[in-house]
This record gives C-alpha cells, structure tokens and sequence, in this order.
C-alpha cells in the first residue's frame, strides 16, 4: 500500500512539474526599457518610464483585425523592506501600483489609439503608437508625504511593462498560453531614484 502511495505521489510531482514548465511565461525582449526614473515631489513618489516595444508579427496581424492589446505597467517598492514586505501582504503579492495601456487600431480610419484610463490619443502608425506604450513622466505611485527623510533616502523600486493576456478575448488567451509571439514582457529594471 505505502509502496503504491509513493509510486503515484512521484508521478504526480513529475507531472506538475512538468505542468509548470510548459506554463512558464517566456520572456521576450521585444520590450525593453530605456528609462526608469522616480523623485519625490510634493510628498509624492512619481515615476517616469520610457520602453521600446517591438510587435511580432502575429500580435500585429491580431491588433490589424481589431484585437485590442492591454501593456501593463507595474511598479514595486523593494525597500525599505519592512513597508515593502507589508504592501506585498496587503496586495497579496500584486506590485504595488500598475497602469494599463491600451492599444487599438481602427481600420475605418487607419490610425491607432493608447488608452490610459479615460485618456486617449491617436496616432497615425503604429511605430508612433508603440513609442506611447510604456512612456510616461510623474506617475504618482506611493504617498510618502509622513515618511522621515532617512526612509525616503532609503527607497528602492522596481519597473516592467508587459503584455497582459488576461486582457485578451478568449480565443487569443489560448493562443497565448505557452507561444513566445504572444508572451511579452520587459524583464524588472530598478529604478533610478533621483534625489534632491
């Protein structure tokens, strides 16, 4: 009985390990990041990021049909690490303030919207549309107005913009799972914190 129990829990831990492996995401280094800079302003964190995003060529043919595509920025405080490890308890291990971007094409007029939130702008290709992705100056990310000067010198963070599937139609998200064309992320890049 017990030799039984041990055969099947080795099958199972090799089968989820073997699960696990094929449902990693593959970095891509279609983003990449070119800027991340943070200063405290008016007892505000604020972040500005500027990325270069490369399509592949199924994501583009998907936004040419009208499959609008979600970029997330995230943003994650790494120290000091006692605020840090509490906000990722609080946000149950979410990063600590995210931004989408959303990118659409319309065909009727053959231009290209980013979306943040309810702001849009249009662009009239699509290398101009993707220089939008990702860039943005005095993100507002953490108050830290009642924080003493030595916690505020101490701050460190880090940056990623990528691809959010979970945005996509369904059909598309089981295209995603597991293809490198439709998995794009920006590896972390920490921030650079300039202070006064």
């Amino acid at each position: 009985m017990t030799a039984s129990i041990t055969h099947w829990l080795k099958k199972l831990s090799l089968g989820l390990l073997l699960a696990c492996s094929l449902a990693a995401p593959v970095l891509a280094d279609d983003i990449r990041a070119q800027k991340a800079e943070a200063e405290i302003s008016d007892g505000k964190l604020q972040l500005a990021t500027h990325f270069v995003t490369d399509l592949p060529p199924d994501l583009g043919e998907a936004l040419q049909q009208g499959v609008p595509l979600t970029f997330k920025l995230e943003f994650d405080l790494t120290r000091p690490r006692a605020y840090a490890y509490y906000t990722t308890l609080r946000d149950w291990f979410e990063p600590m303030a995210t931004l989408d971007f959303r990118l659409s094409y319309y065909r009727f007029t053959n231009r290209y919207r980013v979306s943040i939130g309810s702001l849009s702008t249009h662009y009239a290709t699509l290398d101009e549309a993707l220089r939008a992705v990702g860039n943005i100056s005095s993100w507002t990310v953490l108050d830290v107005s009642d924080w003493d000067n030595s916690e505020t010198r101490r701050l460190a963070g880090r940056v990623r913009l990528s691809l959010d599937i979970g945005a996509l139609p369904r059909p598309f998200q089981l295209n995603a799972f597991g293809s490198r064309d439709w998995t794009l992320a920006s590896d972390w890049i920490d921030v650079k914190f300039n202070r006064k």
